[in-house]
Parts: structure tokens; C-alpha cells; sequence
């Protein structure tokens, strides 16, 4: 009875799911990894949500291909919570203005996606993230992973991205 279903990688959700989710349209087919411009065009219509936005040449690479498709997923804008170096989203300081400039694309963006430092408290992120969601009048929060989803679930998170707790750990 599980619909929803997440996937890091483009290449494989598209030799994963494209059939199965063919025979059975009710599917749920989350990207949650970085998305590249140059695979925009495979990832419509297979996922129907894209949980990475995070700068504004690719918000114009799925406008322009939700077009041609005819279809429009639903976005979360990945926000730098933590302001790591090492990982991908939008700066604290610059998202208001982000999310302002991707008005005119006719995305339908739902809510606000991040991945915490794994060192430090998530409440702390977390929280923020629930005065940024509200600051930006959007709805759903994508924030909780298999080590802190339920911090992220008392926190207002309506998506988590649970994976190692299902299916273990990758070696």
C-alpha cells in the first residue's frame, strides 16, 4: 500500500520506475538528490516531486521542460541550513530573494527542503526552517532523514526521507 518513493538518482529511478509506474499511475515518485540541468528532460513526468531546487538556471530548465511535457511537479527550494560549504540550497540571506525571482517561472513550488549538519543538535535547523517556511507563506517542510526523523516530525516536517531505517545501511 506504499505510494510515495524517493530516489537519489535520475539514471536510476528512470530504469526503476518508468514501467512499473505506468501500470500503476497512483505512484509517488520522489527525486530527493541533486538535480543537474542536463537531466531535467528525463525527470518529467517520472517524478512528480523534486525535492533540490536550488538555484535559478535549473528553476528555468523545469519551467521550460513542464511546458513541453505538460506537467508540473511539485518543488521544495533546498535551503543551506547549515551554511556547509560541502552542501547544495539556497543561502539563508538569499532566500527571500530566490524565492521571489522564481515567482514569473509558474512553478509549483510547495514548500522548503533541507539537510541539517549531522554534528550538531536538528532541532535547532529544524525550528528555523518552520520560520522560514511560515516567513515565505509556503505549506509543506521535506527536512528528516532515518536519524532524525522524529525531531523533523515534531518540528512540522510533512516529508521525511527515510531510507538506511527500511532498507540498512549501503556498504
Amino acid at each position: 500500500g506504499h505510494l510515495h518513493f524517493g530516489e537519489n538518482k535520475v539514471q536510476e529511478a528512470l530504469a526503476k520506475w518508468s514501467k512499473v509506474k505506468e501500470k500503476n499511475s497512483s505512484l509517488k515518485i520522489h527525486l530527493i538528490g541533486k538535480l543537474q540541468t542536463n537531466k531535467v528532460k528525463f525527470c518529467l513526468p517520472l517524478f512528480d516531486f523534486i525535492h533540490s531546487l536550488d538555484n535559478i538556471r535549473l528553476a528555468e530548465k523545469i519551467a521550460n521542460e513542464q511546458v513541453k511535457k505538460n506537467f508540473k511537479p511539485k518543488i521544495f527550494i533546498q535551503v543551506n541550513i547549515g551554511e556547509e560549504e560541502q552542501k547544495n540550497g539556497i543561502a539563508l540571506n538569499e532566500l527571500d530573494s530566490f524565492h521571489e525571482s522564481i515567482k514569473n517561472f509558474d512553478l509549483n513550488i510547495i514548500g522548503l527542503m533541507c539537510i541539517p549538519p549531522f554534528e550538531n543538535d536538528t532541532k535547532v535547523y529544524f525550528e528555523k526552517m518552520v520560520q522560514l517556511k511560515n516567513k515565505t507563506n509556503l505549506n509543506d517542510l521535506s527536512m528528516g532523514m532515518s536519524n532524525d526523523y522524529l525531531i523533523a516530525a515534531k518540528n512540522s516536517s510533512t516529508y521525511v526521507r527515510i531510507g538506511s531505517k527500511i532498507f540498512g545501511e549501503r556498504s
